[in-house]
């Protein structure tokens, strides 16, 4: 099922802000992502040893923060299972919100976006409170509104340790007016975990069923496993490569049935993760030059366009927002 170029515009997901241009998951990233022109914020959200909602990319902070450069927290590096998997280094779950707010975030992908290590130590870790501020005030000064992504990160292993992330999220939800039928921002709650959204179905906001391209997601992307992910959530995030493969010689293939399966099923598709850079992008295009240049983008957003998605999460909202503009305006030239 193509695209009808005259519905509405595809809704653009700012990946942890426009972490393409500053260290992801801080408020400079999350304004600019805005600014670029992103519909809404996207988060990870990870719990403090105190119960705070903070947003990292992982419970473990030491590649998206300097506390490894910090003696007094030197005690705190341990090793913990997450999910089966054995990961080294430091826990949000071991510091306190205070403690948490004296480091200082770094950039994670060092070897591709070396000029944002230039902001390494200058933007602090946000709370899921902060982040709900600041969508509020974008929208109001920007004139358009700024919703809010929040994904919940290994919610079943934070209910093992006592820090079920839900009602800390719903509390903050609520708090703020963002839960109902009628949010004072657009809010989508998101987890590669159905159980998680479930205990968040009571909230009456839009839940996003993330799908990686392993096996574990295989059954669901087939009509019946998407009309059983239709009884939980109300859209799907997969992994791009579900919706238009690269063949071995590096081309974008043939789509897949699955935005017109899912639609089928009642669900919206938000696909991830756009980047621009050519490392990311298969090889037919990538441009001449360094992994960290950009390549080809604008061709790779355009077919995802086509085949009919209802969003996309993106690294960069700036080269997302004038892909969908010239795709959308394509017709008229």
């Amino acid at each position: 099922m193509r695209r009808n170029k005259k519905e509405l515009p595809i809704t653009i997901i700012s990946h942890r802000g426009a972490s393409g241009h500053r260290p992801e998951h801080t408020l400079a990233s999350y304004e600019l992502g805005a600014r670029h022109g992103g519909d809404f914020i996207e988060m990870d959200l990870v719990a403090t040893r105190d119960g705070r909602l903070i947003c990292r990319h992982e419970q473990e902070i030491g590649h998206t923060t300097d506390v490894a450069d910090r003696p007094e927290f030197a005690d705190r590096r341990t090793t913990r299972t997450i999910d089966g998997r054995e990961a080294e280094g430091f826990f949000a779950q071991d510091f306190t919100l205070a403690e948490i707010k004296t480091l200082r975030a770094v950039e994670r992908l060092r070897d591709v976006r070396a000029e944002n290590t230039a902001m390494d130590g200058v933007y602090e870790v946000p709370t899921l409170e902060e982040v709900i501020g600041l969508a509020l005030s974008l929208t109001k000064e920007l004139g358009r509104p700024i919703g809010i992504y929040p994904e919940t990160k290994h919610p079943a292993y934070h209910a093992s340790q006592g820090l079920e992330l839900e009602p800390l999220l719903i509390a903050a939800l609520r708090g703020a007016g963002l839960t109902g039928d009628e949010p004072k921002v657009p809010v989508f709650l998101q987890s590669f975990e159905a159980e998680s959204l479930r205990k968040l179905a009571g909230t009456g906001l839009r839940l996003v069923y993330l799908m990686g391209a392993g096996e574990p997601w295989r059954p669901y992307t087939t009509p019946e496993g998407l009309a059983e992910v239709a009884t939980f959530a109300h859209a799907i995030g997969p992994d791009k490569n579900l919706v238009v493969p690269v063949t071995g010689d590096g081309e974008l293939d043939e789509p897949t049935p699955l935005v017109a399966d899912a639609h089928e099923a009642g669900l919206l598709v938000h696909p991830y993760t756009f980047r621009s850079e050519n490392r990311f992008l298969p090889e037919s295009l990538r441009s001449p030059g360094d992994p960290s240049d950009y390549g080809g983008f604008a061709a790779e957003y355009e077919a995802f366009f086509e085949v009919g998605v209802d969003g996309v999460f993106t690294d960069f909202s700036r080269h997302a927002f004038l892909a969908r503009e010239h795709f959308l305006l394509g017709d008229q030239g």
